[in-house]
């Protein structure tokens, strides 16, 4: 039977993945859902978000409760973004633009992937400048500063170097389904189409997804590609050439981040890039913790990786996040019915974080900020 988005209804993460898994192909769902190697990565970042315990208060007087915090001096009404994820568009078409456009409604900051399959120019207007570009190193890295001038032309203020993807990590998942980019389509992919229909015939009418920042004649991207070429002689050069907010994403190691601090950074991201790269990877939830206490309690630190939930958004600025990114989950939230899914997921996520203060006697994030001080 053919769900529409008016018969879904979502109450958790768990929801919409399990809408976005009756929906999506086994090769997409797969893509999205996979982690490195088995899994164990990806599990270990859960179980250690899930044994964080937070200590309720009582009579506080909590009634009157604000969610909104500041991000490079933009007030954004949730203390949520979307990290950026590449090819957004496999999951429904058009998905891009609907995150760009909840991003640009809350004006919150959202990750224009370099291998997004809107270009980098429409997200940025989608998203009513709120979209910050995504950079991977490429080749020689002459294509790689070729991104960060077009990303300079078209008005973005805040860059991302994402910096823990030296090699692609290997997902057995998304290996075993043949998926590649673009796609190569044989018999198991034909019946796998063939056994998810809405989205088949949803994808055919809206055309097939690409890399739309790739567009030019002669100018590719690989994602399989090795980036191993990336040293610090890059990240200078990137300095250089980016006068606005410089972000490092993929921080999980104490000397790495006091070191990119010292290089100019203007923040650092703590993610392992939600378990995709390394299987036996420390969990960067407990990363965040030990690299707050070390950089000091002032510089600013993003995190991603592993959040499902509310409760999980809290626990992240409790161990010392100053700002939260989520990804996967908004990805299967688009799946499971579109922009009004989407929507749902985004409400229950700034209802639970309000919730969860409220329990914890805290009536703003700045007061969660300091219960890891207590």
């Amino acid at each position: 039977m053919i769900r529409g988005p008016w018969k879904t209804d979502i109450h958790s993460y768990e929801d919409a993945r399990a809408a976005a898994q009756r929906y999506l192909p086994w090769m997409v769902f797969d893509y999205i859902d996979g982690a490195a190697g088995t899994g164990a990565g990806e599990a270990r970042n859960r179980a250690a978000l899930r044994s964080i315990q937070l200590t309720p208060r009582v009579l506080r007087n909590v009634s009157a409760r604000d969610i909104s915090t500041t991000v490079f001096d933009q007030l954004c009404q949730v203390p949520f973004g979307i990290a950026p994820m590449g090819m957004c568009n496999l999951s429904r078409p058009g998905a891009d633009l609907m995150l760009a456009k909840i991003a640009a409604q809350h004006n919150v900051p959202i990750g224009a992937s370099t291998v997004a399959s809107t270009s980098l120019e429409d997200m940025h207007k989608a998203s009513d400048g709120n979209a910050w570009f995504q950079l991977y190193f490429s080749g020689d890295g002459s294509g790689t500063e070729r991104l960060v001038q077009r990303a300079k032309d078209a008005g973005y203020k805040t860059l991302i170097v994402t910096l823990d993807v030296p090699e692609v990590g290997r997902r057995p998942r998304e290996l075993r389904r043949g998926f590649k980019m673009p796609f190569k389509i044989g018999l198991p992919q034909f019946i796998d189409f063939a056994l998810h229909p809405e989205w088949s015939i949803g994808s055919l009418i809206a055309g097939k997804p690409d890399m739309a920042n790739f567009t030019e004649p002669g100018w590719e991207f690989d994602r399989t590609e090795s980036r191993a070429r990336a040293d610090w002689g890059f990240l200078k050069r990137i300095r250089q050439m980016w006068d606005g907010n410089l972000v490092a994403k993929g921080v999980c190691h104490v000397g790495d981040a006091l070191k990119l601090r010292d290089a100019g950074v203007d923040a650092i991201q703590v993610s392992s890039h939600g378990g995709r790269q390394l299987d036996s990877g420390v969990p960067p939830i407990e990363a965040l913790l030990d690299i707050r206490n070390a950089i000091g309690p002032d510089f600013p630190l993003f995190y991603d990786t592993g959040v499902r939930s509310g409760e999980d958004i809290v626990k992240a600025y409790v161990q010392g996040a100053s700002f939260v990114f989520l990804g996967r989950g908004m990805q299967f939230a688009c799946a499971a019915g579109g922009a009004a899914t989407l929507a749902q997921y985004w409400d229950l996520l700034a209802q639970d974080v309000s919730i969860t203060m409220a329990q914890l006697g805290c009536t703003t994030i700045e007061e969660l900020k300091h219960l890891r001080m207590q």
